[in-house]
C-alpha cells in the first residue's frame, strides 16, 4: 500500500496494488525426454548406507541406470566419478551392457544413497550369479559401510557429545 497526493484535489489517497501471480513456465518440464524405464522379470537386491535405503532391480536383456525416474548420470550429477561407482560393479564381473538398473532411494543424502545403491547392486548382481560373489567380496562391494550418526544423549543440552557449560565460581 502506498499513498499518492492527488494533483486536482490536493490530498493523498491510498493506492492498493494487485498482485498477480506469476504464470510457471510448462516449456522446460515438456522439453524433457521421456524415459523409457525398464519392465518384466527383475533381480532385487537392498542397499543401506546411514539412513539411505535403495531397493535396485536389475533386468536382463535392457540397458540404461535409472533412479527415483531419472537418469543416474542427472540424479547424482553433483558427485564426483558417480558413474564410475555405479557401473564398477558391471565391469568387475564382467556383466557390462547386459542389464538395465531402476533403483528407488530415499533418505539420507544424496551421496549415501550413491552408496546405497551401489551396494543393492552388488548384492543383485550375487544373486544374478552366486560366482559374482568372490570377485565383489574381495574389491569390498559387497560391505555395508556401518558408520551411522551418534545418538544425542539425555541431559547434555543438544548434540552427542556436547558439554554442559559448568559455571565459574
Amino acid at each position: 500500500m502506498a499513498l499518492r497526493l492527488s494533483k486536482k484535489k490536493g490530498q493523498a489517497q491510498k493506492v492498493v496494488k494487485k498482485i498477480q501471480p506469476i504464470k510457471k513456465a510448462r516449456a522446460a518440464a515438456a522439453s524433457l525426454p521421456e524415459l523409457d524405464l525398464p519392465t518384466g522379470t527383475y533381480i532385487e537386491g537392498i542397499g543401506r548406507r546411514k539412513v539411505a535405503t535403495a531397493r535396485v532391480r536389475i533386468y536382463e536383456g535392457a540397458t540404461g541406470f535409472f533412479v527415483n525416474g531419472k537418469l543416474a548420470e542427472v540424479y547424482f550429477a553433483n558427485i564426483n566419478n558417480a558413474v564410475k561407482l555405479f557401473h564398477e560393479a558391471f565391469e568387475l564381473t564382467g556383466t557390462k551392457g547386459k542389464f538395465a538398473v531402476s533403483a528407488k532411494a530415499s533418505g539420507s543424502g544424496v551421496a549415501a544413497q550413491l552408496d546405497a545403491v551401489v551396494l543393492g547392486l552388488s548384492r543383485a548382481l550375487v544373486k544374478f550369479n552366486p560366482e559374482n560373489r568372490t570377485i565383489l567380496k574381495a574389491e569390498g562391494m559387497l560391505v555395508r559401510d556401518d558408520r551411522m550418526k551418534e545418538t544425542r544423549k539425555i541431559g547434555m543440552g543438544g548434540k552427542a557429545r556436547r558439554k554442559r557449560q559448568s559455571p565459574r565460581r
